[in-house]
């Protein structure tokens, strides 16, 4: 039997009807149309599908959508401020830290909350911080890179950083 809960994602509110059984990646994407976040695996293996719960990296596919009533989601809709790009999403952009893009915001949102934690990182502590991150196409290599530069403009405050 549903029964409604409110969600507190990217700045507004949204009451829902959900199952109790309802994961909150599959109440982003079908019930709330945010399809920025992505299924990869339903396994809690690849990090596509992770979101930020409270300032927090957590793959949505492990969390009940009831279990995240009385939080703060942000989603990868919620990054841009406007029509300008968060960091991490421009740093990404520019340092060709994609290609499918199916893994990205799952990287990103991983990355704002280990940069949240470790402002200035070295690229063995950006691997080791998305690890539980999959990416089939890149390579790491310019995902690291992205990370690396976006940590510069957040702790220099350019381009309007904000988290």
């Amino acid at each position: 039997m549903k029964r409604p809960v409110t969600l507190h994602i990217n700045g507004r509110d949204h009451c829902v009807e959900v199952e109790p059984r309802a994961l909150l990646v599959h109440v982003l994407r079908d019930d709330l149309n945010l399809t920025g976040t992505h299924i990869g695996c339903d396994t809690s293996q690849c990090g596509a599908c992770t979101v930020l719960v409270d300032g927090q990296a957590v793959k949505s596919c492990t969390v009940l959508a009831v279990q995240a009533e009385d939080t703060r989601i942000t989603t990868i809709e919620g990054m841009a401020q406007g029509e300008t790009l968060h960091p991490l999403q421009m740093a990404f952009w520019e340092k060709h830290g994609l290609q499918c893009g199916f893994c990205t915001p799952g990287m990103i949102m991983t990355a704002v909350d280990f940069l949240a934690q470790n402002p200035d990182p070295t690229d063995e502590e950006i691997r080791h911080a998305i690890e539980g991150n999959y990416c089939r196409c890149t390579g790491y290599q310019n995902i690291v890179a992205a990370i690396k530069a976006a940590a510069v403009t957040l702790r220099t405050g350019a381009a309007g950083a904000a988290v």
